[in-house]
């Protein structure tokens, strides 16, 4: 039986993937042609060479800034954000055995939602331009952590097999039913609000790119590059939980432990994804299946569904601002297109569990 050659670097070994490797070489190169590509359309449009020149250091005055200063964050938000969202899509449905399991659909992105808005409604009238800016992203990573909280609470019982803990049935039921409370929150909260107030919030809640900036983006790309660290180093972890209760606690893996901290990473992954730019729907759920089918592994890949996310939601960007007569929020051309692919998934869950 043929094997595959293993690659060895120091003390750290993997088995080398050919396919693989060029799929992921592939992704990123398509994830930064299409960050220079968002660079470059807008009201001003840039060829594609004059970006590249900025991008290396050179370009007129006028040229650095319009890329460097005034669309760069953009993209780089677009970016962090993309690859936030197919990271944590790719640990929830991972560690829950869920194709469908996902931060949008689980409540999580609702309780950042119902935290940003609460923050806009709440600091209205003059201040708005200055505590929004800075509040509304502080209130969205809190609520989305705090709903996690009360998810994974709700969920422990003495009752899962093998100990007291929690199951990824369990965490999904709930987290689909709080999903609901919380939209209706937000609803309320809309209702209550000032017209202004109101207007701002609902921007916010289509998931935009508009008012990325430099300041947003730092703690973002810091708070993935953290969870995108953890997540890869464990990734035999995540690997050992798809294998079933049995043979993961076999391997000596503390399951709910691991699982509680997997899913705190992708918790605050996706709620640093929402404080960036609102809630961008379906990125998490469709990224790691279609990075899982692209790379024809057994799992949703981290990496992958990583890229494959960020050219979810930087192609969303360009395809908002050319495609349209105005241009749209980024959560709506996603939505667009992650509503089929919602219906795909569950037609392909009901045949399997059909068949079985």
């Amino acid at each position: 039986m043929p094997t595959r050659p293993a690659l060895r670097i120091g003390p750290l070994s993997t088995v080398w993937r050919p396919r693989l490797a060029l799929t992921v070489a592939v992704l990123t190169t398509l994830a930064f042609a299409l960050l220079c590509l968002d660079i470059a359309v807008g009201e001003s449009g840039l060829p594609l060479g004059h970006v590249l020149d900025v991008l290396t250091g050179g370009g007129t005055r006028a040229q650095r800034f319009i890329v460097l200063e005034s669309r760069l964050p953009r993209a780089l938000t677009a970016l962090v954000v993309g690859v936030a969202l197919g990271i944590a899509g790719a640990l929830t449905q991972s560690i829950l055995h869920n194709p469908l399991a996902a931060p949008d659909l689980l409540g999580i992105t609702s309780g950042a939602s119902l935290g940003a808005v609460a923050a806009v409604v709440t600091t209205g009238g003059a201040s708005a331009s200055a505590a929004a800016s800075i509040g509304t992203p502080l209130a969205a990573l809190a609520g989305g952590l705090l709903t996690a909280v009360v998810i994974y609470g709700l969920s422990w019982s003495r009752a899962t097999p093998g100990g007291h803990g929690t199951t990824g049935l369990r965490l999904v039921l709930i987290g689909v039913g709080l999903n609901a409370l919380l939209m209706s929150g937000v609803s309320w909260l809309l209702t209550r609000a000032s017209l202004a107030d109101a207007h701002r919030a609902q921007l916010w809640l289509s998931g935009s790119l508009d008012a990325a900036d430099a300041a947003h983006l730092a703690p973002a790309a810091i708070a993935t590059g953290f969870v995108a660290l953890v997540a890869t180093g464990s990734m035999r972890t995540v690997a050992a939980l798809r294998l079933g209760l049995e043979t993961t606690r076999a391997l000596g893996v503390r399951i709910q432990t691991q699982q509680a901290l997997l899913l705190g990473a992708a918790v605050v992954a996706a709620s640093v994804a929402t404080a960036a730019a609102g809630p961008i729907g379906f990125v998490a759920l469709a990224a790691p299946q279609v990075a899982r089918r692209l790379l024809r592994t057994p799992g949703e890949p981290l990496v992958g569904a990583a890229l494959i996310g960020a050219v979810m939601v930087i192609g969303a960007d360009v395809v908002s601002r050319t495609l349209f007569p105005v241009e749209l929020p980024v959560g709506i051309v996603t939505a667009m297109f992650g509503g089929p692919f919602l219906l795909y998934l569950l037609v392909r869950v009901n045949r399997k569990a059909t068949l079985s």
